[in-house]
């Protein structure tokens, strides 16, 4: 892979909240996320950081991470603790979609994306710890992280994949036969095919140079974008190839001492055969973790689960 371009910040916006983990733009050029304590936003005037405000539009009782915006305006919410939920901007109202499995509590509900008929697929990271423990799964390597669908009428979700590595963010393809899946802790994507004779099966699409969080597609054509949460860590993947007992003595440890980001922020955007075509780093950045990053206007916005605010960056030149 080539070297990565400048990823350029231009200002940073605060928000009154730590852990703004997913952005997604409205039509209006405004953003929304969800920050740790359970208030949703919607973040006006970004590209000036005099007048930029964010505006509280819900509360969902929990803490929000992956958000998809429906058509109507309601915004589906991944809630780490109360399940799969579809919010109302415009009055605030929080409706659970799911909240179990089989009879097991849905937890780390982590990303969705919905179809044109409103079938939601949604990812859930782990099945072994609670989000505040993250870094707990990453560093096991346990490979109980799902894939889900809920079906336009509700009801119970279907597991479609299991035994994946921190499962994470979920973007449809541009001609809908298949779903881009983020294994952020194998730093690869994932396609899982919908339509065709191999419906059901997954494959592998692209390998990364760091960890892949949230995605986000550009447009019904454009590229699909990809936050790296960290680079690549060479020691961490010596690590999963120890001995299961070796890696849960390392995960109990790494549960309780304080994380440290890297320093390196970067974002990867890639077509849907699994090619990159942007590949944007900065080393030393001020702004660590990066679990999400869109596109408005001629600016990127980018999460972080741990910053108390997103960055706005320079915009690529497309290619």
């Amino acid at each position: 892979m080539d070297d990565p371009a400048d990823l350029v910040p231009l200002h940073y916006v605060s928000l009154g909240g730590r852990g703004p983990e997913d952005v997604v733009p409205d039509p209006h050029g405004r953003v929304l996320t969800g920050v740790a304590d359970g208030r949703i936003l919607r973040v006006h005037h970004l590209g000036d950081p005099r007048t930029a405000r964010a505006q509280v539009v819900a509360r969902t009782g929990g803490r929000p991470l992956g958000l998809e915006l429906l058509p109507d305006g309601d915004l589906v919410v991944c809630d780490a603790e109360r399940g799969l939920l579809r919010v109302r901007p415009d009055d605030g109202t929080v409706r659970v979609l799911a909240d179990s499995v089989a009879g097991e509590r849905l937890r780390f509900c982590s990303n969705a994306v919905a179809l044109p008929d409103g079938t939601l697929y949604f990812t859930v990271s782990t099945r072994r710890y609670p989000h505040e423990r993250w870094i707990g799964d990453i560093v096991e390597h346990t490979g109980t992280g799902r894939l889900l669908r809920l079906p336009p009428e509700g009801g119970e979700p279907e597991v479609l994949l299991e035994g994946l590595a921190f499962a994470n963010g979920l973007a449809l393809a541009a001609d809908g036969s298949f779903l881009i899946v983020a294994e952020t802790g194998a730093c690869r994507l994932l396609r899982y095919r919908l339509t065709g004779p191999r419906a059901g099966h997954a494959e592998p699409l692209a390998d990364l140079p760091g960890m892949p969080d949230n995605l986000w597609r550009e447009g019904p054509d454009g590229p699909v974008w990809a936050a790296l949460a960290s680079p690549r860590v060479p020691a961490l993947h010596l690590l999963h190839r120890a001995a299961p007992a070796v890696r849960r003595a390392a995960a109990r440890a790494a549960v309780h001492l304080p994380y440290r980001p890297s320093g390196t922020a970067g974002v990867v955007a890639v077509d849907d055969e699994g090619r990159v075509v942007h590949h944007l780093a900065r080393r030393r950045s001020g702004f660590r973790m990066v679990t999400s990053v869109c596109a408005t206007g001629d600016h990127l916005v980018l999460g972080s689960f741990l910053a108390p605010g997103v960055a706005v960056c320079a915009r690529p030149a497309a290619r």
